[in-house]
C-alpha cells in the first residue's frame, strides 16, 4: 500500500525546490544560470544521496513521467512539419546521422579499451539535443524568430527525434526488425489519432464547435482534449513497449497539425500545467537520482563526457550551419547554433533510465552521464548567448530567411 504521508512529504520538498529555483535564477546577473540547472542541483541536495528528504514514491514517479511527457509534447509542438522537409531539413537529418556515426566510432574505441560497457546507450546520449530544455531559453532571449532560432529548432528536432527512434530500435529487447515493425504500427496509430483534430478544425463540425465554445469555460475542453491525446499515445506506447518520449513528441506534432497557426491561449494553458508543476518535478527528481560521490570521484571522466558531447554533436552542427546552409550563417551565429545543439539532458536521462531498468548500466555511469548533460545545459546556452550578444550590429538588414 502506498504511504500517502511519505509521498506528500516528498512532494513538499520537490515543490519547494521548484518554487525556489526561478527566484534564485532571477538573482543571477543577466540570468546566466538556466533554471533547469538549479532544479537539478536542488534535486541533488534533497535527494537520497545527500539530505535524503524526498524519494520517488509511486505517485511522485507518475508526476515525473508526466513532466517528461509534457516537456517533449511542447518540443514537438514547436516544430513546424515543413521545417523537417526540404533541403534544410535534409541537412539537419544528415548532420544527426553523421553525429551518430561519429559517436559509435568514438565509443567503440573506448569500449575496446575497456572503458565502456553499454556503448550503444552512450553513443545515443552523445547525439542528443535538449530542445525541450532550450525552448524557455530561446524564448527568454527572443531567439526563436531569428535564423539562429530556426536552425536550432531544425537540428533540435532531429536531435530529439533521432535518439528517440534509436532508443526504440537499438535498446529494445525485440531486435531491430521487430522494433521497426512496432514503430511502424505506432506511427499508424498516431496517424489515425491525428485525423480527429483535423476533423475538429472544420467549421461545419458540431463537435469542433462545442470544443471551441468550451475552451475558455470551466470545461477547458481544448486542454482536456490535449491531455487525453497525450495520455492515449502514452498508453499505446506502453502497449507497444516503447518509451513515452516518442509518444509525447508525436502528441506535440499532432497538436501542431490541429492548430498550425498556433493558439496563444491554449499554449499559455498548457505551458502553465507543464512549467508550473510537471516539468519542474521531472527535473528535480532527475537531480535526486544523481550521486555526487560518483561525480567527485571521477572528475576527469565527467570532463571527458562533456567534451565528447560538444565534439560529437556541437561541432558537426556548427559546420553544417557554416558550410551547408543556404545562405550560410555567420561564424558567430554558427557557433551559437552548435552550442545550443550540444545542450543535452532529457534524452540522456531517458537513455540512462532505459539502460538502468535493463541492467545494462551502473548507477555510477548513469550519474556521470546525467551530470555531464546537466553541465552542457549550464555551459552551452551560456556560450551561445554570450557569442550572440557580441555579434556586431549590422550596417544593413539583408533579410535572411529563417
Amino acid at each position: 500500500m502506498v504511504d500517502v504521508e511519505s509521498a506528500f512529504t516528498s512532494l513538499f520538498w520537490i515543490l519547494l525546490a521548484a518554487a525556489v529555483a526561478p527566484l534564485v535564477a532571477a538573482l543571477v546577473p543577466r540570468r546566466l544560470v538556466p533554471e533547469v540547472v538549479l532544479l537539478l542541483a536542488l534535486g541533488v541536495m534533497i535527494g537520497p544521496f545527500v539530505a535524503d528528504l524526498a524519494g520517488t514514491e509511486t505517485s511522485v514517479e507518475l508526476l515525473r513521467e508526466l513532466g517528461l511527457a509534457m516537456l517533449f509534447l511542447l518540443a514537438g509542438f514547436e516544430i513546424e512539419p515543413s521545417e523537417l522537409s526540404g533541403r534544410a531539413g535534409r541537412v539537419a537529418l544528415g548532420t544527426w546521422l553523421t553525429c551518430l556515426a561519429l559517436a559509435f566510432g568514438v565509443v567503440g574505441l573506448l569500449a575496446a579499451a575497456g572503458q565502456l560497457v553499454n556503448e550503444v546507450a552512450v553513443a545515443i546520449a552523445l547525439t542528443s539535443t535538449a530542445l525541450g530544455t532550450l525552448l524557455p531559453i530561446l524564448k527568454d532571449q527572443s531567439i526563436l524568430g531569428t535564423p539562429v532560432g530556426a536552425a536550432v529548432l531544425r537540428h533540435g528536432a532531429y536531435g530529439e527525434l533521432g535518439p528517440i527512434v534509436a532508443i526504440a530500435i537499438l535498446l529494445g529487447t525485440r531486435g531491430a526488425l521487430k522494433s521497426l515493425l512496432v514503430l511502424a504500427a505506432f506511427a499508424l496509430v498516431a496517424v489515425v489519432l491525428a485525423l480527429a483534430p483535423l476533423q475538429l478544425r472544420r467549421g461545419t463540425s458540431r463537435l469542433g464547435s462545442l470544443v471551441r465554445q468550451g475552451a475558455d469555460t470551466t470545461g477547458q475542453t481544448t486542454v482536456r482534449m490535449t491531455m487525453l491525446m497525450l495520455v492515449t499515445l502514452i498508453t499505446v506506447a506502453e502497449v507497444f513497449d516503447l518509451d513515452i518520449v516518442l509518444a509525447a513528441f508525436a502528441a506535440g506534432f499532432i497538436l501542431r497539425l490541429a492548430v498550425p497557426e498556433g493558439n496563444h491561449h491554449l499554449e499559455q494553458k498548457i505551458e502553465g500545467i507543464a512549467f508550473g508543476l510537471l516539468v519542474p518535478v521531472f527535473f528535480v527528481t532527475s537531480g535526486m537520482a544523481i550521486d555526487p560521490d560518483a561525480i567527485t570521484s571521477h572528475p576527469g571522466e565527467l570532463a571527458l563526457v562533456v567534451l565528447l558531447i560538444i565534439a560529437i554533436r556541437g561541432v558537426p552542427v556548427f559546420l553544417a550551419s557554416r558550410l551547408l546552409r543556404r545562405p550560410p550563417l555567420g561564424s558567430r551565429e554558427s557557433v551559437a547554433v552548435g552550442s545550443f545543439a550540444a545542450t543535452g539532458l532529457p534524452i540522456i536521462v531517458a537513455v540512462t533510465s532505459v539502460s538502468l531498468d535493463a541492467g545494462q548500466m551502473t548507477s555510477d555511469n548513469a550519474s556521470l552521464l546525467v551530470s555531464a548533460g546537466a553541465l552542457t545545459v549550464l555551459i552551452c546556452p551560456l556560450l551561445a548567448t554570450v557569442v550572440l550578444r557580441r555579434e556586431p550590429a549590422p550596417t544593413s538588414t539583408p533579410g535572411l530567411p529563417g
